[in-house]
């Protein structure tokens, strides 16, 4: 049939033309599918904001010769939006698409493991937006990296030998071998990560958030810097993204009540004690003044009637 619908991730867009862009998505069914979208960039577009990277569609196309053609699109979940409002998460998002795609090389090759995979990822790189305790960025990436390239055949073993399958722990980790070696089976060159650290990637691997969230700072750097390596030596190429994923260690999310009122400065939740947003002319106050620098009433009061002067001006 020449029409077919599908679910799918949209992985990485390029212009083509004046105002089409060409499309690549991972789909449940199909695979990796390149496609047109005729006249997404114009204005008047009807699914020109649902074909954003990292967003989850249903999509109709068109079979075609080399390149299919987008003929209809649904939104299944937008997680775009809420990824471009974080950077971290907007750099991790943006290597788990690459990865994706380096692990995906044949197009219209079934990957549905691949694309449950991503779908997973990025749910729970956006996660509920009031949780008192989001997974950070940073260890849901590494996460989706040693899962992936598990599916993809290339399986690391964090406990046992994976030359000679001695039973662990092990302190040496070699990616050419395939993870953690004992001590007969070490080539040169294995590096020794502390055993916190191959705990780390061993409950990533399998999914528990207990032990990986309990974790270190200096073990989630080792344990991203060992998974990316991984990742990196099976694909005989580089990740290009990998290297600006921002691991910044996050503040923890407090539970923030839907009723609270955006700070109008920030655009975040307000603090409890800042009772109800000022007019921009507030932050002109002497009270305000004193509290940042304090110093003689006489000088205060003389840059509160300047800078007011000057906001007067302003509006003018």
């Amino acid at each position: 049939m020449k029409l077919y619908r599908d679910e799918a991730v949209v992985l990485r867009t390029q212009k083509i033309g004046e105002a089409d862009r060409v499309i690549t998505l991972l789909t449940r069914t199909n695979g990796r599918v390149r496609a047109v979208a005729k006249g997404v960039r114009r204005t008047s577009s009807r699914f020109g904001g649902r074909l954003e990277p990292c967003m989850l569609a249903d999509v109709q196309l068109h079979r075609g010769r080399s390149l299919d053609v987008v003929t209809q699109v649904v939104t299944l979940a937008p997680y775009a939006r809420a990824v471009a409002d974080d950077y971290p998460r907007y750099t991790a998002a943006a290597a788990m698409l690459e990865t994706a795609e380096r692990l995906t090389p044949e197009e219209r090759e079934p990957a549905t493991q691949q694309f449950l995979l991503l779908v997973g990822g990025l749910r729970a790189l956006v996660g509920p937006p009031h949780a008192p305790v989001r997974r950070p960025a940073g260890l849901v990436l590494d996460a989706f990296i040693l899962r992936s390239t598990a599916v993809a055949g290339w399986g690391a073993s964090f406990d046992a030998c994976a030359r000679c399958g001695a039973p662990g722990p092990h302190r040496a980790f070699a990616v050419a071998a395939g993870g953690s070696v004992c001590s007969s089976c070490r080539p040169p060159g294995a590096s020794a990560p502390s055993p916190a650290t191959l705990q780390l990637l061993g409950a990533l691997l399998a999914g528990d958030w207990d032990v990986a969230l309990a974790s270190t700072e200096r073990d989630r750097r080792e344990a991203s810097g060992l998974a990316a390596a991984h990742l990196q030596w099976h694909l005989e190429r580089g990740v290009r993204s990998l290297p600006f994923v921002d691991r910044t260690p996050e503040a923890p999310v407090a539970d923030v009540p839907d009723t609270d009122v955006p700070d109008h400065r920030t655009g975040g939740p307000r603090p409890d004690d800042a009772g109800e947003p000022a007019p921009e002319e507030a932050l002109l106050d002497a009270e305000v003044l004193e509290q940042l620098a304090p110093e003689p009433p006489a000088r205060t009061a003389e840059r509160v009637r300047s800078a007011q002067a000057v906001a007067a001006g302003a509006r003018a």
